[in-house]
């Protein structure tokens, strides 16, 4: 079992940063694939990124590339995702997730075994 907790979710205006973290408990977090997903008002969860368990290799989805940016810290057993030039259509409730490294680091929800309780992320126009 793996507990995650994020935090680090706000308002804040477009334009502006954010950097969400996610603490994990239980199973060796240096085992598990992270991903950020989020969840918009009456809109279905999405993915936004995920870093392999080394560390090593980062994917985005298109409509956050070049202003997210996902980074861990096995020793911290936390994920971060580090959000520049927020728009509002950024405004969603973000959860992270984690994946056994045996899969191919993805985006399937389904592969994503834990799941933290989510932050909110208000962006204003």
């Amino acid at each position: 079992q793996v507990r995650l907790v994020e935090s680090g979710g706000g308002l804040v205006q477009a334009g502006d940063s954010l950097r969400l973290s996610c603490a994990a408990s239980g199973r060796t977090f240096s085992s598990y694939h992270m991903g950020w997903f989020r969840q918009a008002p009456g809109k279905e969860r999405e993915f936004v990124s995920a870093i392999t368990y080394t560390g090593g290799t980062t994917t985005y989805a298109d409509s956050v590339k070049g202003r997210f940016t996902t980074s861990r810290d096995n020793a911290k057993s936390t994920v971060y995702l580090q959000m520049n030039s927020l728009k509002s259509e950024d405004t969603a409730v973000y959860y992270c997730a984690a994946a056994p490294w045996y899969y191919r680091m993805s985006s399937t929800e389904g592969e994503f075994h834990y799941w933290g309780q989510g932050t909110q992320v208000s962006v204003s126009s």
